[in-house]
């Protein structure tokens, strides 16, 4: 092996504290955070301090499941979720396919009618440059919450029809989610070449030499390190993050 190894399995973490905004539907007695779904990528939440709920979205319908300390919920691509805030919600997140998330593989549940206009959409989502130095921007927080409000805004439409309609309420969605991300499918290709497809390979290869009774590989060893993000804690989907750049 030559070079920095992936984290294990290619995947990511970060650490979560959830937005302690008020949402317009009440759900959280502390706040919301952004619903959204990702088109190529798991996720797993490991509660590691307060409470509160991710709701969900999916072929099963609408779903609420409770998060407390010691908890871990995870949900594959395509399902919509949103993470509630009942206090101090503090959760470690774990992600398939590293930097596919930052790259685009998540989508709001904007409206209709954003959704299915990409420049509209790009809009929407984007937020101001966040510095990882000095204090907090306001100017981001605002951008911020104004995505969260007009995510909840399409996803309230979302859970009625999923309510009516069943699993089939979030057909239009996926198809959306689907025609916004192709064009980046190229570059994310390469991002899992070199993460999760490489660490795949290398436990294939490892298990073809023991199999032989060879154990060369383990000569080739080697520790990687690496410290937070420096700076206030970015503005993320459904809190505030710290991150790593593994």
């Amino acid at each position: 092996m030559s070079g920095r190894p992936p984290f294990p399995g290619g995947t990511s973490v970060s650490r979560l504290m959830v937005y302690d905004w008020p949402a317009a539907d009440g759900a959280g007695s502390a706040g919301s955070g952004t619903p959204h779904l990702h088109t190529t990528s798991s996720e797993g939440y490991v509660v590691i301090g307060g409470e509160g709920a991710v709701q969900t979205l999916s072929q099963d319908g609408y779903a609420e499941h409770r998060l407390f300390p010691g908890q871990v919920v995870w949900f594959t691509p395509g399902v919509v979720h949103r993470l509630v805030n009942d206090g101090d919600l503090d959760v470690l997140v774990v992600m398939s396919n590293a930097g596919l998330p930052e790259a685009g593989d998540a989508v709001l549940t904007f409206p209709d009618d954003v959704l299915k206009d990409p420049d509209r959409y790009r809009e929407a989502a984007a937020l101001p440059a966040q510095s990882h130095e000095g204090p907090d921007d306001p100017l981001v927080a605002d951008a911020a919450r104004r995505r969260r409000d007009l995510a909840l805004t399409g996803y309230a439409e979302l859970r009625a029809r999923v309510d009516t309609e069943g699993s089939a309420g979030l057909a239009d969605l996926h198809a959306a989610a689907g025609r916004l991300v192709a064009g980046r499918v190229p570059e994310w290709r390469a991002i899992v070449g070199a993460g999760v497809q490489r660490s795949t390979a290398d436990t294939v290869s490892a298990l073809a030499s023991l199999a032989s009774g060879r154990a060369g590989h383990l000569a080739d060893a080697t520790v990687a390190e690496q410290t937070a993000r420096p700076g206030p804690a970015r503005y993320g989907m459904c809190g505030r993050l710290r991150t790593w750049q593994l």
